[in-house]
């Protein structure tokens, strides 16, 4: 079960309409109202991020508890193989054929956000905590999605790419390939570009950063998603590939 408490949070699942608007709403501020000089849009309630894939997924809230206030959600999309991964949203901006062939039970995470205001990082580890008891529960061996960066210049953002060029790339047997119109081709553009350590790891999004530490590995592109202002990289996660002492530390925050 995803129900968990950590601390001053609690991570539960979108139980009503109310739940999935408050979630689609959140999904709004961060990805499209925390824009610079939206301001007075952000008054207003009813803008939201919403689309038809969010009737299919699992939708997790992670809220403060003396508050009440969400701070962070996530949707989840399982799916029994690879065999159904054309059902994913990644599907809609890789070509993922080549992970047709993965055997195991998979979970897509889509749309992680963090509210604006809120930056304590125990967020984001009761959010691992939450997705480390659901692969338990559910037999997961695979958790993928889209990483996204925020904005849509891909200078901002070169030695991260660099970085994970260098290091991260996914195994040729799962590498998506390009599908999406606008794509940056950072596999091929900085081949000869040595990254700064530092610059890389300061400019990834925290998430990735995340997957990255537990073994995660990457598109050898970037979609540019105008709709959301991101640039975002396709992201895979093999459960056991994660690293046995990362596994233990997981479990026992998920306990």
């Amino acid at each position: 079960m995803l129900g968990l408490h950590k601390g001053r949070y609690r991570v539960r699942v979108a139980e009503s309409d109310d739940d999935l608007r408050a979630a689609q709403r959140l999904r709004w501020l961060a990805f499209i109202g925390n824009r610079g000089g939206e301001s007075a849009a952000a008054a207003d309630a009813s803008l939201l991020d919403a689309d038809d894939h969010d009737t299919r997924c699992l939708h997790v809230l992670i809220e403060d508890q003396r508050s009440g206030a969400l701070v962070a959600c996530f949707r989840i999309l399982q799916l029994p193989s690879g065999a159904e991964i054309g059902q994913s949203y990644s599907a809609r901006h890789y070509n993922l054929s080549r992970l047709r062939g993965f055997r195991g039970a998979m979970a897509e995470i889509g749309r992680f956000c963090i509210h604006p205001e809120h930056h304590d990082p125990d967020i984001l580890r009761v959010a691992w905590a939450a997705l480390t008891r659901h692969v338990d529960d559910t037999g997961v061996e695979l958790l993928f999605g889209c990483s996204s960066f925020m904005g849509t210049q891909t200078q901002d953002y070169e030695d991260a790419f660099a970085m994970l060029r260098a290091r991260h790339i996914a195994p040729r047997r799962w590498l998506p390939r390009v599908k999406a119109p606008d794509v940056f081709r950072f596999g091929r553009l900085l081949r000869r570009r040595k990254p700064d350590a530092r610059r890389a790891m300061a400019a990834m999004p925290p998430l990735l950063r995340t997957y990255l530490l537990m073994g995660g590995w990457v598109s050898n592109h970037a979609v540019v998603d105008h709709q959301l202002n991101t640039l975002h990289v396709f992201t895979g996660l093999e459960i056991r590939a994660i690293p046995p002492a990362r596994k233990r530390l997981l479990r026992a925050v998920a306990g």
